[in-house]
């Protein structure tokens, strides 16, 4: 099929690769003409593993281009995704414009059927709003505004079906390829069964062994991916505050993890103790949904609890630094290890390391940071939390540069690449033998053994 994805982030660059990955003529549009040109010189605007590869080879192959011509792109795709960016408005809820700039924009250059698919996270209600932004070009351009009188006189039509993306950032090519679900909100008329056929068709290479398309109506698939996420997100501050209450019980939140999730009601999926969310959905697409709630009366209380217990959490380890070297921090030294918001992406976007740097620093501590693949990104970020570059941070070319010198460690991003460190070695490099642990890496008795002070999230400490 031919394809088009307006936008070439994250959500719409994962998806135009992996579309022409399975054989599918995809165009992507954008307006940023930076990185047009950048994935057109074979560069990749985002950290993902696996989907350079993936354009690269569909690139090769003629099946996958970059354009900033927005007509190109409407004229080539039976399949119009949105996957532009929903960034939170300063009331909390998603910022509409871009999707809407984009929904005008088809309506403009329309020409013939198309089914325009909306990828990026919205309340409830977009689709309906994109299909008056679309309607309103037709009808300025001469056409009717009735979907039936369109099809009757062989007009311009379209239809707007919710297709919500579900993909885990460091994992999102697998995701995509290999979907636990396919989600399609459909209207039942004429152009949405119409639509709807055509969604199933293009996404029939990714559900061969099982079909796993849940169709349903537009504003139930829309609320699907907030509710999703919402969900998952108090998951993990479930788990923070038990952890936090399990210290003060002398529990290990560890041991309870795997008691409860054993349970098969339950599962184990997002039931691990550390510093708290981040990233480009949970924060957002959490107060998005309250914000939608509150325009209908209603407070959704459970989750004013998941954001303040999370932005509570991003600040355990600041505390349990205090807690062994008092609030003033000067002269002191900490190696940092992990600044993306989770492991497998460059993705800082509320990164819980950014709240503790900014904490440390404003302390009069000095700060040794490592990342195996965010160092670029948390330049950028760090130096404008921290108003310009500032002389008390340094950035070291690897986990063991950034401990020379230091005074404790600090774990913030569980990268596989710091799951087995040889404690002897820190113990001689760490002038005060200490470790802070927000993503519970390591047994205690094993680093107790080394002669290190060790605070994990939730369980033994040892002094």
């Amino acid at each position: 099929m031919k394809v088009t994805v307006f936008g070439s982030g994250y959500v719409g660059l994962v998806t135009g690769a992996c579309l022409a990955d399975a054989g599918n003529q995809v165009v992507c549009v954008d307006v940023d003409e930076d990185k047009i040109a950048l994935l057109n010189d074979g560069g990749m605007p985002i950290y993902e593993p696996g989907l350079d590869a993936i354009v690269a080879g569909s690139r090769e192959a003629g099946r996958l281009s970059f354009t900033t011509d927005i007509a190109q792109g409407v004229d080539h795709g039976e399949v119009l995704f949105i996957a532009v960016g929903t960034p939170p408005d300063e009331n909390g809820s998603a910022d509409l414009k871009y999707v809407l700039s984009v929904a005008h924009s088809i309506g403009q250059h329309l020409n013939g059927f198309r089914v325009i698919a909306d990828k990026s996270t919205v309340p409830v209600g977009t689709a309906d709003l994109v299909a008056a932004a679309v309607t309103e070009e037709l009808v300025t351009r001469g056409f009717a505004a009735d979907p039936e009188e369109r099809i009757r006189l062989g007009q311009p039509d379209f239809t707007v079906v919710s297709n919500p993306e579900f993909l885990k950032e460091g994992a999102a090519v697998a995701d995509f390829s290999r979907p636990d679900r396919i989600v399609i909100g459909a209207d039942n008329t004429t152009s949405g069964r119409r639509g709807l056929e055509l969604m199933r068709y293009l996404y029939a290479p990714f559900t061969l062994n099982r079909d796993r398309t849940m169709v349903m109506d537009v504003r139930s698939a829309e609320l699907t991916k907030y509710a999703a996420n919402a969900m998952l997100a108090t998951r993990i501050s479930f788990m923070n505050e038990l952890a936090n209450l399990a210290e003060d019980l002398g529990a290990d939140i560890e041991l309870v993890r795997r008691g409860i999730g054993s349970d098969p009601r339950i599962g184990y999926s997002f039931l691990y103790a550390g510093t708290g969310y981040g990233g480009s959905c949970f924060p957002k697409d959490v107060s998005a949904l309250r914000r939608s709630a509150a325009e209908h009366g209603r407070s959704l209380r459970i989750l004013e609890a998941v954001e303040d217990a999370n932005t509570a959490q991003k600040e355990v380890l600041g505390r349990k630094i205090r807690g062994r070297f008092g609030d003033d921090l000067s002269g002191l030294t900490f190696a940092v290890w992990g600044l993306a918001f989770k492991p497998n992406t460059d993705d800082m976007r509320d990164a819980p390391s950014r709240v503790l740097i900014a904490d440390l620093i404003g302390r009069g501590a000095r700060v040794r940071a490592f990342d195996p693949v965010a160092m670029e990104e948390a330049r950028r970020v760090l130096a404008l939390d921290l108003d310009g570059a500032h002389d008390a941070l340094t950035f070291a070319g690897s986990a063991n540069e950034a401990v020379e010198g230091a005074d404790a460690l600090v774990i913030v991003t569980e990268w596989k690449a710091f799951r087995a460190p040889d404690f002897s070695v820190l113990a001689t490099r760490l002038t005060k033998k200490a470790i802070f642990d927000g993503r519970n890496m390591y047994e205690p008795s094993a680093v107790e053994e080394a002669g290190l002070a060790y605070f994990p999230i939730g369980r033994r400490q040892v002094d």
